[in-house]
């Protein structure tokens, strides 16, 4: 059975940091492209950052410099390092791992920044 379990969102304040973390089991971890997407209330899903196999990584242009993924592929996770948070960073963030064959989502976390 494939999972992909997210955690470490929460309630921050602006400014603050977060990391998130996406453990996989049940797949060839290392082979899959895993990208962080979000979505806030009313507004479309968005691709938010994201780490190949071999390590290579893509952001979106209103995280960059702010955020930053990677992976250990021995522990089959993915992270996202949040810094310097802003209001308009919350939403529910979802883990997807694609392969060549196959594509897996995460349940997803909620990330809340407010003072």
């Amino acid at each position: 059975q494939v999972q992909l379990v997210e955690s470490g969102g929460g309630l921050v304040q602006p400014g603050g940091s977060l990391r998130l973390s996406c453990a996989a089991s049940g797949i060839a971890f290392s082979i899959y492209t895993v990208g962080w997407y979000r979505q806030a209330p009313g507004k479309q899903r968005e691709l938010v950052a994201e780490i190949t196999s071999g390590g290579s990584t893509n952001y979106a242009d209103s995280v960059k410099g702010r955020f930053t993924i990677s992976r250990d592929n021995a522990q089959k996770t993915v992270y996202l390092q949040m810094n310097s948070l802003k209001p308009w960073d919350t939403a529910v963030y979802r883990c997807n791992a694609v392969g060549s064959f196959s594509a897996y989502w995460g349940q997803g976390t909620q990330v809340t920044v407010s003072s």
